[in-house]
């Protein structure tokens, strides 16, 4: 019997070395598979087994534990997988910023040609440095060609990473090599792969000259074919919203928030549904294969805050389209618990009216009840008429250059199930 019972110990003890010895295999072998995706960068790739270094959006929404009463399991829910992608030294500050600014739900990577700057961006953004035998890790310098042969070279790293993604975001600054070169490869990637991709990229300014000019014109050309929807956004025209006080810091900052509000809105949108929402079907209906596209998110308080929100909303003076003429239109008009109906007319007015007449049309209207006496309303809008000279009727608002507020209940029509203020010129809710 004493004896049965050791040879039992034993055979416990046994098994308990080899599930251990099992376990450190597979954490190498974990280890080993990050290391191959940004293996010149070991020191900063993210440690996927430690959640406070990094959580994946589909991780970070799961650890909410979402109420879906006909689910019988936690892992039967699927999130929507949304990436942002800084490509470049301009990217990846952008991303750098979104990071600090605490934007959730999305995850970060930035690619770049240049080692050192990797290693400065914060663990939460994994990091890919491309065409290590290209450049050696010492950037594009400028050429346009370097940077796409370097994304080329690392093609298949870049597709590792990218797969299973429902929506990607590239920002890039145009000009550039790393940027300009690499984005299109990317994006051809995430087109193979039938992932939703908007790109963001900055136009640099006219006193770095016609050279430079010429480069970006041309990136822009060669990544637009291989996105859904594109913003443009001039760096020039950070001069009509800065005063000769704003620093150069804040001056990029401006720029950087024409993307954290595509990611904000549209994270709100989608990944905190309410009882009736705008999904991700929406989005793609809006965004796919649109090209030029309009982001634009607008806050107003006090009495007329809802015309306020939707006219700031329509006023984007940064972006190089104007909202008029869109024929594929997105809204959300948000609020407290106070929303009344007649403030969503009237900010769904301001919007029906900017648009194409005919505009296919998807509407939202959200309770949050982090606003307290402020109405928030997100536009995309895109399929625009080509070489449009509309002026913006409402040129003499300032954008409000997004918001971060928590979506906790959404009801929307569906595109079919336009509702009236969408069936004809002027908007109203009753017939």
């Amino acid at each position: 019997m004493e004896n049965q019972e050791k040879d039992f110990n034993k055979e416990i003890n046994d098994n308990n070395n080899f599930k251990n010895i099992q376990s450190n295999d597979n954490q190498q072998k974990s280890n080993s598979d990050n290391n191959s995706i940004v293996n010149s960068l070991n020191s900063s790739t993210p440690n996927f087994s430690n959640n406070d270094k990094y959580i994946s959006n589909n991780d970070r929404y799961n650890n909410e534990k979402p109420e879906v009463g006909f689910l019988k399991k936690k892992t039967e829910v699927r999130f929507t997988n949304i990436k942002v992608i800084g490509v470049g030294g301009g990217g990846s500050n952008a991303v750098h910023r979104l990071v600090k600014d605490g934007v959730k739900g999305v995850d970060y990577i930035a690619i770049n040609t240049d080692a050192q700057a990797l290693l400065n961006l914060p663990d939460e953004v994994i990091k890919i440095h491309i065409g290590k035998n290209t450049t050696k890790g010492l950037g594009a310098g400028s050429d346009l060609e370097l940077g796409r042969k370097a994304a080329e070279e690392s093609k298949d790293e870049i597709r590792k990473l990218i797969e299973g993604s429902d929506m990607i975001f590239i920002a890039a600054g145009m000009g550039g090599g790393t940027g300009t070169g690499a984005s299109p490869i990317i994006a051809s990637l995430a087109k193979e792969l039938g992932i939703l991709t908007i790109a963001i990229v900055t136009k640099p300014f006219s006193f770095e000259g016609k050279i430079r000019k010429i480069i970006a014109e041309e990136g822009i050309t060669n990544l637009k074919p291989n996105v859904d929807a594109m913003i443009v956004i001039p760096n020039d025209k950070l001069f009509s919203i800065a005063d000769e006080a704003t620093t150069l810091l804040d001056s990029f900052k401006l720029a950087d928030n024409v993307i954290k509000q595509g990611v904000v809105g549209i994270t709100e949108i989608i990944l905190k549904p309410g009882l009736i929402n705008i999904d991700f079907a929406d989005i793609q209906a809006i965004l796919k294969d649109s090209g030029n596209c309009w982001m634009g998110i607008g806050v107003g308080k006090g009495e007329n805050k809802a015309e306020d929100a939707a006219a700031k909303a329509v006023d984007s003076p940064l972006l190089e389209v104007k909202v008029e003429g869109a024929k594929r239109v997105l809204f959300n008009v948000m609020g407290g618990s106070d929303l009344t109906l007649s403030e969503v007319n009237k900010a769904a007015n301001i919007i029906y009216q900017s648009v194409d007449p005919d505009a296919k049309i998807i509407f939202g209207a959200t309770i949050d009840e982090n606003l307290k006496n402020e109405v928030k309303v997100i536009l995309i809008a895109t399929d625009f008429v080509e070489n449009t000279n509309i002026s913006n009727m409402f040129s003499n608002s300032k954008s409000e250059l997004f918001g971060t507020s928590t979506v906790k209940q959404s009801i929307s029509f569906n595109v079919d199930e336009i509702p009236p203020f969408a069936r004809r010129r002027k908007i109203t809710f009753t017939e």
